[in-house]
């Protein structure tokens, strides 16, 4: 069952979320950056035709690769644990389920924006950001489950 958020909880969740997209940014940077190191490493073991191969060197290049995985893995997850959709990882974009007027909408907060100042339907993403008027919060009954 989904967990619908209050704007309250969404905003006081903020700090939490932030420090794992921050992280999870970062991870994947460096995931990628060990990936490309790996691939450009293989590429010229098999132009020398697998000769003068520095196994030891492929070994901790495969192992930052794999670790930077696996805790990029834990980030997401961490986040997702709390009740919140990663939509963008570049931008640091997360959605935070609730209800207005009976459906199931989005509160939506970007890395580097100090509260959440925004909600969209389910299907409109960030291109259809709304502001959070009076309108909204009136008819917002977000509501905890779980």
């Amino acid at each position: 069952m989904a967990k619908f958020f209050t704007l309250q909880q969404a905003e006081q969740l903020l700090h939490k979320v932030e420090s794992a997209i921050r992280d999870a940014i970062s991870l994947r940077s460096e995931y990628e950056d060990a990936e490309g190191e790996l691939q450009r490493s293989s590429q010229r073991i098999m132009m020398l035709g697998g000769v003068l191969v520095d196994r030891d060197q492929f070994s901790l290049l495969k192992n930052r690769r794999d670790s930077a995985a696996k805790r990029l893995k834990e980030s997401i997850d961490t986040i997702h644990s709390y009740g919140c959709l990663i939509k963008d990882l570049d931008m640091g974009l997360i959605d935070f389920p609730t209800l207005y007027r009976g459906g199931e909408v989005y509160l939506c907060w970007k890395l580097g924006e100090t509260e959440i100042h925004f909600w969209h339907g389910i299907d409109e993403g960030f291109r259809g950001r709304k502001e959070i008027d009076r309108d909204f919060l009136d008819n917002h009954k977000g509501e905890s489950a779980n």
